[in-house]
């Protein structure tokens, strides 16, 4: 990733700077745990599709640093939410704001930082823009919602959980590559062409973090492993192994999703069963097709430094181990 952000890291140093910056409040409680919330780094790709996104079409300097700002600081909004939901005790390593504060804290940070994320986007000089950061925080809550509606159905289908992962997570790396082009006033069908590059590393973005829940380390991860089965959520692994009809595994496998306390047995025999199904490496070869279809629509630009890191970014987003 170094080497991905080599050339946008004074930007992103400067992200980092607007979101402290905003973490500022008169109320000392809201001032702690935003501090604490934006501190943690996470992989900052949003932002920096933003700004590669703008650098592409070669925007003039402006509001490339406050818009990438923006989109970590409604990125930051969906996760604290996930963490209520989820009752997560840890995040990137450090505990939750759920574990840390409570649930009535957390609910009123993440609606303060959606709400003020859609305030400072009205300092956009695009109109465009206002009304894209306005309708993607409508369409990820939607997809949470999707996604809790559809809490334990083992009979979810492959169609239904790419809808809710398109609108989960895809919609906003959308968001940040049609930014990108605005910024860099470029043509609607090449603006088109960057966003569908977007919803493809996002989806495959997503699809890689649901294998990794079940395969990563426990501390490279920053959170305890197979807690998307402890909660009920039914993801593609566990959608393609479903299929397998009177395979070994099957029964136990349904047995344990949503169930909060998961042995180390009942994970090895998850795994077992997985890897008997080929479901992590279905998975995984459907997270490879949509990066290496991101990089194909990448093929109407010139070359550039900046594409060649849009291409890597893509290629990084599923050969991460974290």
């Amino acid at each position: 990733m170094a080497a991905v952000y080599e050339d946008i890291k004074p930007d992103l140093d400067r992200v980092e700077e607007q979101l402290e910056a905003w973490s500022g409040s008169i109320n000392p409680l809201t001032a702690e745990v935003s501090r604490y919330v934006l501190r943690k780094k996470g992989k900052r790709l949003r932002p920096a599709l933003v700004l590669l996104a703008s650098r592409l079409f070669k925007a003039e300097p402006g509001e490339q640093v406050f818009l990438a700002s923006l989109v970590e600081l409604i990125h930051t909004a969906s996760l604290i939410h996930d963490d209520i939901i989820d009752k997560a005790d840890v995040r990137r390593g450090e505990e939750s704001v759920h574990a840390k504060w409570g649930p009535n804290v957390t609910v009123l940070l993440g609606d303060h930082l959606y709400i003020k994320s859609i305030g400072l986007a009205l300092e956009s000089r695009h109109d465009r823009i206002i009304h894209l950061l306005a309708d993607v925080s409508a369409r990820m809550i939607e997809g949470e919602l999707d996604e809790l509606a559809a809490s334990g159905d083992l009979g979810i289908s492959e169609e239904r959980y790419l809808e809710i992962i398109d609108k989960k997570t895809a919609v906003l790396f959308v968001t940040c590559c049609r930014i990108g082009a605005i910024l860099g006033r470029a043509p609607r069908e090449d603006e088109n062409a960057l966003a569908e590059f977007g919803r493809s590393i996002g989806l495959g973005f997503q699809i890689v973090d649901d294998i990794l829940d079940f395969t990563a380390d426990e501390r490279a991860l920053g959170k305890p492993v197979m807690s998307d089965l402890a909660e009920g959520r039914v993801t593609l692994p566990l959608i393609h192994a479903f299929r397998g009809d009177g395979r070994p595994h099957r029964d136990r496998i349904s047995g344990l999703v949503g169930r909060r306390a998961i042995s180390g047995e009942d994970r090895a025999a998850v795994l077992e069963g997985l890897e008997a199904n080929g479901s992590l490496d279905y998975a995984a070869a459907l997270a490879r097709r949509y990066a290496e279809g991101a990089v194909g629509v990448l093929g109407r630009f010139p070359e550039s430094p900046t594409k060649g890191a849009l291409i890597a970014l893509a290629r990084f987003i599923v050969d991460r181990n974290r």
